[in-house]
């Protein structure tokens, strides 16, 4: 019985060892360098390649790649795309509260037939940090800082 114990303890003994150590090791060296602090008002990139210029714009890229996502997973799966975003729902990881045209500073529109779709995201106020944005079948998402995106606008890198 007492031999149990042992194995029991010494792993956990292994564990309270490695991580005081570890804990002593991020003690003696250098503190990482802080991020320089943003102004109020500039965005901050959320990942490497980030094409966003705003949150909005973040907010507004992720619901097209969903819509694209999703449009893709339904062709896939039924052969061919979606007439409604109401159909969407429950394909990949768009929900049922993302049918609603309304996203915040931009509101989605939306054509469909079974060979084709479009999806737009319209900002409420048009300006450098808060592009319009353009999909179709394709899959490329592309946007424009005077007008309202269309196929010819440039591709978002």
């Amino acid at each position: 019985m007492k031999r149990r114990a042992l194995i029991f303890s010494l792993p956990t003994f292994c564990v309270v060892i490695l991580a005081f150590a570890t804990s002593v090791s991020a003690q003696q060296s250098e503190p990482a360098p802080a991020a320089p602090p943003a102004t109020p008002g500039t965005y901050v990139p959320k990942y490497k390649g980030d094409p966003a210029q705003s949150e909005s714009e973040f907010v507004a890229l992720a619901y097209m790649r969903g819509v694209v996502r999703a449009q893709k997973l339904f062709n896939k799966q039924y052969g061919h795309y979606a007439t409604s975003l109401n159909e969407l729902v429950h394909t990949g990881s768009f929900t049922k509260r993302m049918v609603n045209p309304d996203r915040g500073d931009y509101t989605v529109g939306f054509k469909g037939k079974k060979d084709s779709y479009i999806v737009t995201m319209m900002p409420k106020t048009l300006d450098a940090t808060h592009r319009s944005f353009y999909a179709d079948e394709n899959g490329k998402i592309h946007a424009d800082d005077s007008k309202p995106a269309d196929k010819d606008s440039p591709v978002v890198r």
